[in-house]
């Protein structure tokens, strides 16, 4: 399949940029800048683009273009850092700006007639400018603070481009990548629902051959989605198994094995492990160490079955490209670590499976679309996202049966509401809601008399991709409403809270 790699010189957008030319049809990966040769060329790709970055080309241990992208003769698109390394690598200018741009932006195009005739608002994010482009390059679009603020080498077909054009911040900027992709790469746009279907079915097959396989299932979008792409691979040789933690919302163990058996149509073992996860998290606060536990746990459990099962040495997980970008990921080993997913870096050691993760590079929108392309029901693939660890997560503090309870209803009653105002479900634009009960006791007065309970706060976010979220501005008096249910009807929380902080600087769970 025709290709674009993207290298990552550290921006914080370099997954968007991914996720842009995905959205353009067309099949990327991403990239450390300084990746072997044979592993960016092993996707044979048709073009690179290079992301930006926090470091200037001057500092000392700055990344660099390596020298088989430039010998490749392929197209290059350079965004921000990406640009200024490129004039820097080919005998060009690069200096610091007297005037830094950071946010909103206009350019101008000096050039009819090129790939930013659609743009004009953009989005700039820079200390550093080009003072003098390299030979062969024409300026092709100036800001008030960037005289060339996109500029472009004709005959080798090298672009840069001060702007971000992957962020929603430049109008139309989407556009433009794809320009590149398909029009300056020559790309053919095939990356579809069905040619991922095709393209993991023949790797599946190709992976386990004739053995038997676990899939590891809660109910989820991501755990579904693999789930079925395996069932459609291997057919019979799959056994999903569902683990019921205790960490569950409410109603989920009953539906989660309902769908499966249903609308899958495949084996399912389910195992009720609430006490031995209650037992191991006993006295436990540490979100890490929470995940951790959860994580070996859940191997643990399936190392039991494995055994009662013939001893499968495959299991299916759910694992998609922002928990592998989060966990940092060995393929991702130059990205900070924000915390462990249970089904990445929370993962024993000793492990004795070999992991199957059909959806290891897809983001959640590509998921999605996947599972309706596979016949999954409209519920299973819009069903709220829902981290690995479960409601462990989501109860600040000690995680005891009681606590886990009153949580369970409280977002029982959140989600409930949210769905009556048409706030959840497919089409809707609130992407994620939940509740977080939170270690934090106040006074309260209930029939006159004194009260001192918990805490608990609502947390809802729109998103594209999950890589960055935004709070959902949720109307006034549906978060009276359900504020005042969970007050009234959920015993020991006498205190809600409306979390209003982006991601980042914060991420979509607490913990």
């Amino acid at each position: 399949m025709d290709s674009i790699a993207i290298l990552d010189f550290g921006s914080q957008y370099a997954q968007i940029i991914a996720r842009r030319v995905r959205e353009a049809q067309v099949y990327c990966e991403l990239f450390p800048w300084d990746a072997p040769q044979e592993k960016i060329m092993s996707i044979q790709p048709k073009g690179f683009i290079l992301s930006g970055g926090p470091r200037s080309v001057y500092e000392e241990g700055a990344p660099y273009i390596q020298k088989f992208i430039l010998d490749s003769g392929l197209p290059i698109l350079g965004i921000c850092y990406g640009m200024q390394a490129l004039t820097h690598a080919l005998g060009g200018q690069v200096d610091s700006s007297a005037e830094r741009e950071y946010g909103p932006a206009e350019i101008q195009t000096l050039i009819p007639g090129t790939m930013l005739d659609v743009l004009s608002k953009v989005w700039m994010s820079h200390g550093d400018r080009i003072t003098r482009m390299p030979e062969g390059f024409i300026a092709l679009a100036k800001s008030d603070h960037s005289p060339y603020a996109a500029m472009g080498d004709m005959s080798r077909k090298y672009f840069g481009v001060q702007f971000h054009p992957e962020v929603h911040h430049t109008p139309n900027g989407a556009q433009l990548l794809q320009h590149f992709a398909v029009d300056i790469c020559d790309v053919n746009p095939e990356w579809t629902p069905a040619s991922i279907i095709e393209e993991a079915v023949t790797r599946i097959r190709a992976q386990v051959g004739t053995e038997r396989v676990l899939a590891a299932v809660s109910g989820g979008v991501d755990s579904s989605v693999a789930a079925a792409l395996v069932h459609k691979a291997i057919g019979d040789q799959l056994v999903a198994v569902f683990v019921d933690t205790g960490l569950m919302r409410q109603g989920e163990g009953e539906q989660v094995v309902s769908a499966f058996r249903e609308h899958l149509h495949a084996e399912l073992v389910a195992v009720d492990a609430a006490d031995e996860y209650f037992a191991a998290l006993q006295g436990v606060t540490d979100p890490e160490q929470k995940r951790k536990i959860v994580g070996e746990k859940f191997i643990r459990i399936f190392e039991q079955q494995a055994k009662q099962l013939g001893q499968p040495r495959f299991l299916v997980q759910g694992t998609i490209y922002p928990d592998v970008v989060e966990s940092s990921a060995p393929d991702r080993d130059k990205a900070q670590k924000i915390k462990s997913h249970h089904n990445v870096g929370g993962l024993p050691e000793d492990m004795q499976f070999e992991l199957v993760e059909p959806l290891r590079y897809l983001f959640k929108d590509e998921v999605r679309a996947v599972g309706e392309a596979l016949g999954l029901a409209e519920g299973m693939v819009w069903r709220q996202p829902f981290p690995g660890p479960g409601l462990t997560v989501r109860c600040l503090g000690e995680v005891t049966p009681e606590r886990v309870s009153r949580l369970r209803a409280a977002d029982a009653i959140l989600l409930k509401e949210l769905s009556n105002a048409g706030f959840l479900g497919k089409g809707a634009e609130t992407s994620q809601a939940f509740v977080v009960l939170l270690p934090v006791r106040s006074v309260g007065v209930m029939g006159d008399q004194r009260t001192y309970q918990e805490a608990a706060a609502i947390r809802a976010v729109t998103t594209e991709d999950f890589m960055t979220a935004d709070w959902a501005r949720l109307p006034h008096d549906l978060l009276a409403r359900v504020a005042n249910r969970i007050v009234n009807e959920v015993s020991g929380i006498n205190r809600v809270v409306y979390d209003i902080t982006s991601k980042p600087p914060a991420t979509i769970e607490w913990e």
